[in-house]
């Protein structure tokens, strides 16, 4: 009995794996989160669909009844795939999935994926890293479940040359006033990437001070926040093109 936790990416269907579409083709039922592009649920043309919610600060299926799901499943069919936005081991609540599993003497296997903070500085083309000027990256989020202890994101982000802030454009003023009150100059660059990868990409660009203003801009779509001085050139690049650039076949 095993379990694949698959990584969809941050989008775009043809940026998943080789072996996360060879595994989904073959996949008898896949519990998919609501981010998963309906073009990558239909690689897994043979099996049941049970969508498991994750929306962040939205209503979305109980951890422990996904859990429970994914065991139940093992134990009747021959694939059983958890599909995740982005990569499985990066704020997808992997490991509460693995546990689980390997307790109930489940095996698990794990196949990566493209993570969001990677999608969104393709898409802008900015390194997260520059050689000699942003040596370290860290990736946060202000979130915290109910129950769980405090996070220390800020210091995280004050300590790294470059951070990556996941689930965070609804937060964007408190965020900024975090930052600017721990010390983190007003005039730091940002950048807001909306649907990283998609025809529907958007970008936002402009200093800390003005990350409420920017983030307001943005729709419905997962976003997020690059905040570093590698993003200084940002403005000269993020104005939205006239079409997007057509994906190769």
């Amino acid at each position: 009995m095993t379990v694949y936790l698959v990584g969809a990416g941050p989008g775009a269907p043809d940026l998943l794996t080789l072996r996360a579409a060879r595994i989904l083709a073959q996949a008898d039922i896949v519990f998919h989160d609501a981010l998963v592009a309906p073009e990558v649920l239909q690689i897994a043309f043979r099996a049941e669909k049970v969508l498991v919610g994750k929306r962040s600060g939205r209503y979305s299926t109980a951890q422990r009844f996904i859990n429970k799901q994914l065991a139940d499943a093992a134990r009747k069919h021959r694939v059983v795939v958890r599909l995740k936005g982005g990569d499985p081991m990066l704020f997808g609540r992997a490991h509460e999935e693995i546990d689980f599993l390997r307790r109930n003497s489940i095996g698990v296997e794990v196949v990566p994926g493209i993570t969001a903070a990677t999608a969104a500085s393709a898409e802008i083309g900015i390194s997260l890293t520059r050689r000699g000027a942003a040596r370290s990256v860290a990736f946060v989020t202000p979130r915290v479940g109910q129950g769980e202890a405090p996070s220390n994101w800020v210091g995280a982000a004050l300590a790294a040359d470059t951070v990556a802030i996941y689930m965070a454009a609804g937060e964007a003023a408190v965020i900024a006033q975090a930052l600017i009150a721990a010390g983190k100059p007003p005039a730091t660059p940002v950048a807001i990437v909306e649907n990283a990868s998609l025809p529907s990409a958007r970008k936002f660009a402009g200093q800390l001070a003005d990350l409420a203003e920017l983030a307001a801009k943005t729709h419905d779509g997962p976003a997020l926040i690059l905040l570093g001085q590698v993003f200084s050139e940002a403005a000269a690049v993020v104005r939205p093109a006239r079409g997007r650039r057509a994906q190769a076949r």
